[in-house]
């Protein structure tokens, strides 16, 4: 993963922890009611993929306990993982993409319910992705994947040449070499594996998208509503389809890029077919990003717009992100896919505890602010979620009483609870080692250092799959 070059390293230090009665009488803890939203608190654990469905995308054991776990601590709102709404392989990933699904996700839904009281709401993110291939050894490429056109032959003066004869002959050159004779994408598929744009109109299902995904969106939203979920997150952000629609990279010519407006026509249409199959009872927002944190990608100037456009059209609520793009990841090593958490845009949405003299800590609360502000300025009080290097009472409290934010997330389990009964310096603190995106960017069953080999021979405790950490943080006692 890409770290900054001056690699200056930070230590959280959370300082004083509140009281009870001090922590009770906070923000953090004042009940939210905006639309279909209603939460008891203004804590939001955010979606996180733990890896622990089955290959085919169905609820197993160890995600009911995953889920479970963090329902112990009751936050305010809880959010399941990047749940894919299509049929397609995309390994151990929940899906909610046909009915049979359905079954599985009532059962998690009725283990949070049980595991918070009923303190806790529940959403699913829905998400969609583009073809991603890993990146291929150069004799398989150009043996079975590469299309011979005429721009090789005329590269190679092979006018009279057979396939085979090119193909062994585009092997044996060296990468400055291919990089004359193949085409910018053809490039790019060699050495950082085939990966589909939401720009490639040439092909008939990306040109169809605009006419496809509202449909997909609203059926998974409906099976979401049936398996009892209170509300979904609708997945607008980094690497995948529908933020790459929201990017000023999108350059698409049929009315669904190019200038802002356009940009945000599919996300918006995608809300609007989402709402009328659920009600206004059932909460839709979305996750979205301030910045891609690209070259020529979105800004905070856009984001403001959209956030405004979100409103206008009925969210119940924004959570923002910034950066984990394709555009600038580090190039895989062979038989692995690019990763869009690896570049600098990566850095901006994973921040590690080696850092640059802004630190890690808090990169997205100016621009989520101005997010805010912007929403607000039309007359509409949806709420907006922050998360990212959130790790003491003092800025959490501050981020809402400031107004950069109505509601705090972070993916820990008790932090919450602990904070509210006056035991916040039992709290662990995550020391952003980004030990967690190491596990989850190789596909593993994801866990966190602070607790996977803590009590390892605690009686029925599941294992991750090496047999060497634990899946399911230890229960806290809270006496």
């Amino acid at each position: 993963m890409w770290k900054p070059p001056e690699r200056i390293r930070y230590r959280t230090q959370p300082g004083e922890w509140p009281s009870a009665a001090v922590a009770g009488a906070s923000k953090l803890f004042v009940p939210l009611d905006y639309q279909a939203l209603s939460l008891s608190a203004r804590t939001w654990v955010p979606a996180m993929v733990p890896w622990r469905a089955t290959e085919s995308g169905f609820v197993t054991p160890d995600n009911l306990d995953w889920y479970e776990r963090f329902a112990y601590g009751q936050p305010g709102a809880l959010v399941v993982e990047a749940t894919g709404i299509r049929d397609t392989a995309s390994g151990p990933l929940l899906r909610i993409s046909d009915d049979r699904f359905i079954p599985g996700l009532q059962t998690l839904v009725e283990r949070v319910r049980a595991a918070s009281n009923g303190q806790t709401r529940l959403l699913i993110q829905l998400i969609d992705f583009l073809t991603v291939r890993r990146r291929p050894e150069p004799e398989k490429f150009f043996a079975r994947h590469l299309k011979i056109t005429d721009r090789h032959r005329d590269a190679l003066q092979a006018d009279d040449w057979s396939e085979d004869r090119i193909r062994k002959a585009l092997t044996d050159l060296e990468l400055e070499e291919l990089k004359t004779i193949l085409s910018p994408r053809e490039f790019d598929s060699l050495c950082f594996g085939y990966r589909e744009r939401i720009t490639d109109t040439h092909m008939a299902h990306i040109a169809d998208l605009p006419e496809s995904l509202p449909t997909l969106f609203a059926d998974a939203a409906r099976r979401a509503q049936t398996a009892g979920f209170d509300g979904v997150e609708l997945h607008y952000a980094h690497a995948y389809t529908m933020a790459s629609f929201l990017s000023a990279t999108n350059n698409r010519q049929d009315g669904y890029g190019g200038p802002i407006e356009n940009r945000i026509r599919l996300p918006l249409e995608v809300y609007t077919a989402v709402r009328k199959v659920v009600g206004k009872n059932f909460v839709v927002g979305c996750r979205f990003l301030t910045e891609d944190c690209i070259e020529n990608g979105s800004s905070t100037d856009d984001s403001s717009f959209f956030a405004q456009q979100f409103a206008t059209a009925g969210m119940d609520f924004v959570s923002t992100s910034r950066g984990g793009k394709f555009d600038d990841a580090k190039q895989p090593i062979i038989g692995d896919a690019v990763y869009p958490y690896t570049g600098p845009s990566g850095y901006e949405c994973i921040p590690g505890y080696l850092s640059d003299a802004f630190g890690p800590f808090g990169r997205n609360f100016a621009a989520t602010a101005k997010v805010r502000t912007a929403i607000r300025s039309i007359g509409f009080d949806t709420p907006v979620v922050v998360t990212g290097g959130i790790h003491d009472f003092q800025q959490a409290q501050t981020l809402l009483e400031s107004g950069t934010a109505d509601v705090i997330g972070l993916a820990r389990h008790d932090w919450f609870f602990k904070l509210r009964t006056g035991r916040g310096d039992e709290i662990r603190v995550c020391e952003y080692t980004n030990y967690c995106e190491g596990l989850d960017r190789k596909h593993k069953q994801v866990t966190c250092q602070l607790w996977d080999r803590t009590d390892l021979d605690e009686p029925g405790i599941t294992r991750s799959r090496d047999n060497r950490r634990r899946l399911v943080a230890p229960q806290w006692q809270s006496d």
